[in-house]
């Protein structure tokens, strides 16, 4: 049970963060402690087109605010590649307004291309497991709404399955102290990226003070508990 053991251990750190709402994100304060990036993964650096992507195998999940989320797979070693969107509700071609003011059924969600060989679905679920609260209903730390809302999407039975049987490990595990896990276990449908200036939103805004002060401490927090499955630093 090393892994699950893993997951214990990082939900235990990371039960108390999350994404402040980013609609409010100019009153945040210019607070810079811990925004040092803890064990900086090797910058991949140039993007891989959609045919080199198509190689890999895509994962979906949802667990609050996207810029976050983004960055903490983005340090998964086996990630070759994580893209912004919405996922998880019916409108079609949905915009960010209206995705971040709840007028959609979707999620602020990700798309993971990761490479099976150096990373299996079962601990990418692990990570999305280990790095939000997922006992909290329709939000993420403060920030409220079924658009922040914790989703894990399944593409086969065999997915499904794997997602079901780690929420009832981490149940019996008593993990999250008794209260139950709201995660939706959704088949995956669609996903929307997001507008581009969404995409690599934290490594291109180091000095936002939504970046400073909720999501690098977040990847950190990951990364503090994570370290086994980070990609390799640089030297």
């Amino acid at each position: 049970m090393k892994l699950l053991q893993i997951t214990v251990l990082a939900c235990a750190t990371l039960l108390a963060t999350s994404c402040q709402s980013k609609v409010k994100k100019n009153t945040l304060s210019e607070n810079t402690e811990n925004t040092e990036i803890v064990n900086e993964e090797v910058d991949e650096a140039v993007k891989l087109s959609a045919q080199q992507l198509s190689k890999y195998e895509t994962a979906y999940f949802a667990s609050g605010c996207f810029w976050c989320v983004e960055a903490i797979f983005e340090s998964v070693k086996g990630v070759k590649e994580v893209i912004s969107g919405y996922a998880g509700g019916k409108q079609k071609n949905p915009t960010y307004e209206d995705v971040g003011y709840g007028k959609t059924d979707h999620a602020e969600a990700v798309e993971v291309y990761y490479d099976p060989k150096e990373i299996s679905f079962t601990e990418l679920v692990q990570v999305f497991f280990g790095s939000h609260d997922p006992t909290q209903l329709n939000g993420q730390g403060p920030d409220r709404g079924r658009q922040y809302r914790s989703i894990a999407f399944y593409k086969t039975d065999e997915q499904k399955k794997i997602i079901e049987g780690y929420m009832q490990a981490l149940t019996n595990q008593n993990v999250y102290g008794g209260h139950p896990i709201t995660t939706e276990v959704t088949p995956f449908t669609v996903f929307y990226k997001a507008e581009s200036y969404h995409q690599d939103y934290e490594k291109n805004n180091p000095n936002n003070s939504y970046i400073k002060n909720v999501s690098i401490p977040r990847l950190n927090r990951f990364k503090e508990s994570f370290g086994d499955y980070l990609k390799k630093s640089v030297h």
